[in-house]
């Protein structure tokens, strides 16, 4: 351990968060999360005859480290998430185990949807949340949910079960509730998944509220008891209000800032991307980040109202239409797009006329994880500057990581549509 590193950890806080250690040539080598960072981080560098050979030789890679404070467990398992979706470092990869990594399933087209946690997401129509690295932390917060939202955690067999009789089901088997408010209230559930618990908590208080005025007294307990229930969580594990993350401590968007000579730090960036088979089914997606985190309750996806093979004037449509929802949708402090010159110049006009900043990444055919990434920044009324990133810096992390989510996301709804059109 250097004098440099050993100084900077006797400044580790004993919140939670997630930290990032580096190698000599500044490269994020591995991503974790900690419920006590000062705790865990210096666990590294104490007893090495008690870690395996792979551990011992991550810490030998090991020159500094840096950390993000978060208000809980669970908004650290999410950062973490995001966090190694962006870096891919490689000590993460090699110390992993496939069956850590769980996602949430609920199918909603069910009539009786179940919750459960799966290592492997299928294309079959259901919502998946995640990766989540750590099975533990996902079934114990899980765990505390269900007592909030009851729900089934195996497909439904109308059959009582101890479950039951612990409050942990609906009850739909025993007349305690219909389908139709099990779906309601699973749809809180999810909602709180996407990490929409503020908003939730005010929801259920006005309906609390709304129900008692109303004299519709058992419903108004329900709302009561779920209502205290999210408000008493406190420091449990809990899922992520990833719109209270500290900026302040990734690094991208300070640099974003002095790249591009934003004002400030860009708070919400959005990405977009177009997806066609030859003209057909042209759809397009936006994808938004906020505080350098995908936040999914924020995706919109568009279908092309005029089917054409160009990707440039699709572009133009997408980003009219979506610039027209400013005070519904939020304000982006910079838009991503996936294209050059071509697309930029398509949309310059409607963007500085709403006063958004616009960059493009241009690939040059190359659409594999390891393209490189250059960007292509407006400038004066028509001329623009072309920069190649350097692979490692966060700037690259961070655009290749939204630009990769805005493709994954068009080409998701383009297939969907495509499959409709074959079951005509």
């Amino acid at each position: 351990m250097t004098p440099k590193l050993k100084e900077k950890l006797k400044e580790l806080p004993k919140e939670p968060g997630v930290y990032f250690h580096k190698n000599r040539d500044g490269e994020v080598i591995y991503v974790g999360k900690a419920a006590i960072l000062r705790n865990r981080v210096r666990q590294y560098f104490q007893s090495p005859e008690r870690k395996d050979a792979k551990t011992r030789a991550l810490v030998a890679e090991i020159d500094d480290t840096d950390w993000m404070v978060v208000d809980t467990e669970m908004d650290a398992l999410f950062l973490e998430s995001e966090m190694i979706k962006r870096y891919m470092p490689k000590w993460n990869i090699l110390l992993r185990d496939d069956k850590s990594v769980s996602y949430v399933r609920i199918d909603m087209k069910s009539e009786v949807p179940c919750v459960t946690l799966t290592r492997n997401p299928e294309d079959d129509g259901a919502e998946y949340f995640g990766p989540y690295y750590g099975k533990t932390a996902i079934t114990r917060a899980l765990r505390i949910l269900r007592k909030i939202f009851p729900y089934y955690d195996r497909p439904y067999t109308g059959r009582k079960t101890l479950n039951t009789d612990l409050g942990l089901t609906p009850g739909i088997e025993i007349g305690k509730m219909s389908a139709r408010d099990y779906k309601r209230n699973l749809r809180r559930l999810i909602s709180y998944l996407k990490g929409n618990r503020k908003r939730l908590v005010r929801d259920i208080e006005k309906q609390m509220y709304d129900a008692a005025a109303k004299g519709e007294y058992e419903k108004a307990a329900e709302y009561r008891n779920q209502f205290f229930g999210l408000k008493g969580l406190g420091t449990k594990i809990v899922f992520s209000d990833k719109e209270f993350l500290d900026i302040s401590s990734d690094r991208a968007l300070g640099d974003l800032q002095e790249l591009l000579n934003l004002q400030k730090p860009p708070v919400r960036v959005e990405g977009y991307d177009i997806s066609h088979q030859s003209g057909t089914n042209v759809v397009g997606s936006m994808v938004c980040f906020i505080n350098g985190a995908a936040d999914r309750t924020k995706y919109r996806r568009f279908k092309l109202r005029k089917q054409q093979n160009n990707d440039t004037e699709s572009m133009n449509e997408v980003l009219t239409r979506r610039l027209h929802h400013l005070d519904d949708w939020g304000r982006p402090d910079l838009i991503v797009l996936d294209g050059s010159i071509g697309q930029l110049s398509a949309v310059r006009e409607v963007c500085a006329a709403a006063g958004v900043s616009v960059i493009g990444r241009d690939k040059s055919g190359d659409h594999s994880r390891n393209a490189r990434v250059r960007i292509v920044i407006p400038e004066g009324s028509e001329d623009y500057r072309m920069i190649e990133l350097a692979p490692d810096s966060h700037i690259a992390k961070l655009i290749a990581r939204i630009d990769d989510e805005s493709h994954r996301f068009a080409i998701q709804y383009h297939t969907l549509l495509k499959r409709r059109d074959a079951l005509k």
